[in-house]
């Protein structure tokens, strides 16, 4: 949060009614009480650290089960006998569900106790807007709703929840996919998605169709940033520019951080019909109320049909798991769903968009891309050893003290509409399962045959975009801008600095749960993933860019082969960070040599040994801790700059400023030196103070196609930075106010702002792309072709060899 965005009128005049709502939705769901568990025997179910993910103890060992596959259908009727089906019941009457009824019931006895008319009528319209008087009456109507009384909405839900042919996945038995390789249907995908692919490169490249070998055509992958409303209305917008040009129909995969994440999921729902100008009019009709605005989301959550649409996930998650816990996120994902999930007239809501499994159907003959939606786990070594050293022995071990010394890293989790998988697990679940418990390997079911539904797409976006669940650290980073006039800040920064492995390692929100997908399987998985992920019931997920702001090491996930990866990054911090740097370390430990290593590093006036430097500290780190410590290489070099200097040579020429758009290539080849990176060119440059919309010579052309086709090419990256645009007025991502990450409200001329910036920043990149992918497929063509000849001279040696030679 910058300090222009702090002092604004109209923050805060919008800040009271903000908070206040939020504090009202989430007063009634904070209260932490012990959870009772709901199972036969009466023991308690384990009960949430207040920070730390890993804190939570299991307190009872699964049975031993069968071997994890894949899935198979349960029979209703005898899946209560199986002894390979771990059993749970919960009790409407006890556990989570209770808790939380009791908490809206809490609520609304609050604010029923307030007298009003005790409150002077010019106090009350002076401080509080009119609204506030119909706050019990909200909280009346949705307390009626929620008790498990017959005819009740939430008994309705349940019901429904129980149903097969509603929710025909509780009938279907899932199992952990132990492997790094891709999901069956994730390959089927890939062959469909070639076809469509290849038509639409022949279009993009004014080629006969016909003269299109699908092998040739490159695999492309396009990306968004995180950055909230902000990522997802520039996103869209760049998505848009590259539909129009003919692009968007040549890729393969998107990905998304945050933001991005929920344009991926309006895109593939009846709401953006799998068009972008489509998905823009729904965000100018709905966007232009604040999420938090308390009418429009009570109004919502206590109407039909909006209340039933959605309160079904929280229903159905609470109701049906005896440790679910209801937190920030949950009322942060209904606000979310309330705003973009419903469109104009909120009359027409669809409940096939809930589900992210649902999105299936848009891909089953691969006409669009595939979408990998990202979130990430904050592991952090010897929190749980040290607090029960401390406890048993009065002090902490060094073995324990050395377990701390070790950073903390984040673990990433990649959801697709078929899966939901994590690279360091090496395993991974059915999208449709996701939200049921498991214990090793196997799903569990209740005694009567059937499952949980899979979790509903409000949880899943508040997950997406929890930005605000991140670490002590990085809300210093947030706010260090802001303070560093104050009196004093030296002192403040220094000690701050000093402790920030402590600062790292503590979440005042605590992140949103799942169900832990890994009980029980330590044995079968990687030496190299965490202990601790297996003393817990639940995964706490949140934010990936907490982590690295573009969704780049799924698509560097063996297996997708990715070509051709662009990224449109609306970042807040694009010009003091790097997050295409970040992946360097990523890429050095997973032996990854097509990865444009040093692209967009180091920054002006950093010199090539200090980039040989963190790139070695990344080489001997662990590989979860790689792109840690790659980032926080960054993190000293920025601390150490010299921001006057800095800003004095931004409009100076070198190699290093950033364009419109940006170009870089790996090489497969290996490293020459241990003692400097390996060479990556940044292409399509020219003389010119950037921005610049011109381009090289006719030399440097040659020289750029040149890199481009080489045989020992690797991935070629094209990224796009929102950056200002003076053939565009009116808006500037680093200083207009509605561009802010935490601004929560567009209107549709602000919108229409963000879409001519974002075509008029695509169209000086166009060419540069078009060039691009061109050469890429004219190197893979080059590279069948070679590949045939050897073949045929390889049968026609064999058959000289047995036949010998006729015309001699």
């Amino acid at each position: 949060m910058s300090r222009r965005l702090i002092t604004r009128p109209w923050f805060q005049h919008r800040l009271v009614p903000l908070l206040l709502g939020s504090s009202l939705a989430y007063g009634a769901l904070a209260l932490k009480q012990p959870v009772a568990n709901d199972s036969k025997d009466g023991k308690q179910w384990p009960k949430a650290s207040p920070l730390i993910a890993q804190d939570r103890p299991l307190q009872e060992k699964a049975q031993p089960v069968g071997k994890p596959a894949h899935e198979e259908a349960v029979d209703p009727t005898a899946a209560s006998n199986h002894n390979d089906v771990p059993l749970f019941d919960p009790d409407p009457d006890t556990g989570a569900w209770a808790s939380f009824t009791e908490r809206v019931a809490n609520a609304r006895a609050a604010l029923a106790a307030i007298t009003w008319s005790r409150v002077g009528d010019d106090i009350v319209n002076l401080l509080l807007p009119d609204w506030v008087m119909d706050l019990p009456a909200y909280f009346t109507k949705l307390q009626r709703e929620l008790e498990m009384a017959p005819g009740s909405l939430a008994d309705e839900i349940w019901q429904e929840a129980q149903d097969p042919f509603l929710n025909p996945e509780i009938a279907r038995r899932a199992q952990v996919r132990i492997g790094s390789d891709l999901c069956d249907e994730e390959k089927l995908f890939q062959r469909r998605r070639k076809r469509h692919t290849a038509r639409a490169l022949a279009k993009y490249l004014g080629i006969p169709e016909e003269q299109i070998d699908p092998s040739d055509v490159p695999t492309i992958a396009m990306c968004g940033s995180g950055g909230g409303l902000r990522a997802m209305v520039a996103g869209t917008s760049s998505f848009l520019s590259a539909q129009e040009a003919g692009l968007y129909d040549c890729i393969t995969y998107t990905a998304g951080v945050s933001g991005s994440c929920w344009l991926q999921a309006l895109y593939y729902s009846t709401i953006g019909k799998q068009d972008f100008l489509t998905l823009l009019n729904h965000l100018k009709r709905r966007i232009g109320t604040h999420i938090a605005y308390p009418p429009a989301a009570l109004g919502l959550l206590t109407a039909a049909p909006t209340n039933k649409f959605l309160l079904s996930g929280i229903v159905e998650r609470v109701r049906g798991n005896p440790t679910a816990e209801i937190g920030l996120v949950d009322v942060y994902g209904l606000l979310l769903a309330a705003r973009l999930l419903v469109p104009r007239g909120e009359l027409g809501v669809d409940s096939h968009n809930l589900k992210l499994s649902n999105q299936q159907a848009y891909l089953r003959d691969g006409a669009h891309p595939l979408p990998i939606y990202t979130a990430v786990r904050h592991e952090i070594p010897g929190e749980k050893e040290k607090s029960s050293d401390k406890k048993d022995h009065g002090d902490i071990s060094p073995a324990t003290k050395e377990m701390a010394r070790q950073e903390a890293w984040f673990q990433w989790f990649e959801s697709t509409p078929y899966e939901l998988w994590s690279e360091e697990l090496g395993a991974g679940i059915p999208s449709w399962s996701v939200g049921r418990p498991f214990h090793n390997g196997v799903g569990a079911v209740r005694d009567n045959g059937y499952s949980v539904p899979e979790l509903r797409l409000p949880f899943m976006l508040g997950i997406w975009g929890s930005a605000f669940c991140a670490t002590l650290s990085h809300y210093y980073k947030e706010i260090r801008p802001v303070i560093t006039g104050l009196v004093g800040f030296g002192g403040i920064n220094d000690l701050l600095t000093k402790k920030n492995d402590e600062l790292v390692k503590v979440h005042p929100i605590e992140p949103a749960a799942i169900p832990n997908y890994v009980l029980g399987l330590q044995d079968q998985l990687p030496a190299t993933a965490a202990k601790s992920i297996f003393q817990s019931d639940h995964l706490e997920l949140a934010d990936a860019g907490m982590s690295n702001n573009l969704p780049i090491y799924p698509l560097l996930r063996p297996g997708r082969d990715i070509d051709i990866l662009i990224a449109f990054d609306a970042s807040a911090d694009i010009k003091t960070e790097n997050w295409l740097s970040v992946a360097d370390g990523y890429a050095r430990q997973r032996g990854i040599k097509a990865w444009p290593l040093g692209a967009g590093w180091p920054k002006a006036g950093a010199p090539p040994s200090d980039t040989a430097e963190q790139l070695e500290v990344a080489e001997s780190a662990s590989v979860q801790q790689a792109a840690g410590k790659i980032a926080d290489a960054r993190e000293d070099q920025r601390a150490s700059s010299n921001p006057t200097a800095d800003a004095k040579a931004e409009g100076d020429t070198n190699d290093n400023d950033l364009g419109y758009c940006n170009v870089w290539v790996g090489t497969t080849l290996e490293r020459a030196s241990s003692s400097e990176p390996p060479p990556s060119k940044r292409l399509f440059t020219s003389p010119s103070s950037p921005p610049s919309p011109t381009l090289s010579s006719d030399d440097d052309e040659e020289d750029n196609i040149h890199l481009l086709l080489s045989p020992s090419a690797g991935i070629a990256v094209i990224y796009f930075p929102f950056v200002p645009n003076p053939s565009v007025s009116g808006v500037d991502p680093n200083t207009s106010d509605f561009m802010s990450t935490w601004n929560f409200i567009y209107s549709a001329e602000d919108i229409d702002k963000v879409v001519s910036l974002a075509r008029a920043n695509f169209r000086e990149g166009e060419e540069k792309v078009k060039r691009t992918v061109r050469a890429v497929y004219e190197r893979k063509k080059a590279r069948r072709l070679e590949g045939e000849q050897k073949g045929l001279e390889r049968r026609w040696t064999k058959h000289w060899k047995r036949e010998g030679d006729h015309f001699r």
